[in-house]
């Protein structure tokens, strides 16, 4: 199933028809700033064992991200330092995810975890979902490195919905996506390290 959502104005009927399958235990595939991702509330546990089963992923070593809203809803599942704090307000909402000490409300099945990827994407579709759902999405993008299918089958939402949608509940369709992946900031030591230069490229 597709449910197309305007890019720069999301239709909140489409939004909250998106909202609901995620509500629901439901996975998607959903638009970001940089690449098409699969998403899925993060305390529904079936959901985010259907996304590691997709991706063919060891939960142990999981490279997965929480998409947030905002920093406000970013910190209550993440310890952040004034420093870390200034870092993510130059540069989100935008292309980057912060590696981060958990916090102690990280939901039961990411208990074992001593850190936690955030993102809030500049992307109004993927911030509305997220508002309009309450929590953060559980995210991981389409593509993995190991994949060799055609660039588009990652991009077009029509050639997504072809390929992956009947492994999946809904594909959001918010126009063309990008191939290039955000850029990763390790905020988990004394000083902030770059460990993988993406789409936006940062100095610190």
């Amino acid at each position: 199933m597709i449910i197309t959502i305007h890019p720069k104005n999301p239709q909140p009927k489409s939004i909250e028809a998106a909202a609901s399958i995620l509500r629901d235990g439901g996975v998607i595939i959903y638009p970001t700033d940089t690449v098409y991702a699969l998403g899925c509330d993060i305390f529904q546990a079936r959901a985010i064992e259907r996304i590691y089963k997709y991706r063919g992923i060891d939960p142990a070593k999981a490279n997965l991200s929480f998409i947030c809203s905002d920093l406000s809803q970013l910190s209550e599942f993440a310890k952040i330092d004034n420093n870390t704090f200034k870092l993510m307000k130059r540069l989100l909402p935008g292309p980057f995810t912060f590696i981060l000490n958990r916090s102690n409300r990280l939901p039961k099945l990411f208990r074992e975890r001593t850190t936690v990827g955030i993102r809030i994407p500049d992307n109004p579709i993927a911030r509305s979902l997220i508002e309009a759902l309450g929590n953060p999405i559980l995210s991981a993008s389409l593509r993995s490195t190991e994949d060799i299918i055609e660039e588009e089958y990652f991009t077009d939402p029509e050639l997504i919905d072809e390929k992956f949608g009947n492994q999946v509940d809904a594909v959001i369709d918010g126009g063309i996506g990008g191939i290039v992946p955000s850029t990763v900031i390790d905020c988990t030591g004394d000083q902030p390290i770059v460990i993988r230069q993406g789409k936006e490229k940062v100095e610190l």
